[in-house]
């Protein structure tokens, strides 16, 4: 069984960088696909980008230019930094787990942009 967890600041402030990180259980992140998704408060969820079992990234066309996905094997985590980021940033943010199975899913973390 899969099991991951965020990890990161609750709060923000504009123009700054969201960092967070999901430590994952159960499963090596050398296999399958790892992803981050948000939700923003009324909103529907939106993919983010993922970080391929070779390592290779692929990110949302919108989200391209101020996202970046990496990991440490080492330690069984991935982590998403969010670069430039405004109050339309603020989110429910979760990692996410796509085996050959199943999805599995984070808890979520809030992470509030504001001054």
């Amino acid at each position: 069984q899969v099991q991951l967890q965020e990890s990161g600041p609750g709060l923000v402030k504009p123009s700054q960088t969201l960092s967070l990180t999901c430590t994952v259980s159960g499963g090596s992140i050398t296999t399958n696909g790892w992803s981050w998704i948000r939700q923003p408060p009324g909103k529907g969820l939106e993919w983010m980008g993922l970080i391929a079992y070779d390592g290779n990234t692929y990110y949302s066309p919108s989200l391209k230019s101020r996202t970046s996905i990496y990991r440490d094997t080492s330690k069984n985590q991935f982590s998403l930094q969010l670069g430039s980021v405004t109050p339309e940033d603020t989110a429910v943010y979760y990692c996410n787990a796509e085996t050959s199975t199943k999805y599995y899913w984070g808890k979520g973390t809030l992470v509030t942009v504001s001054t």
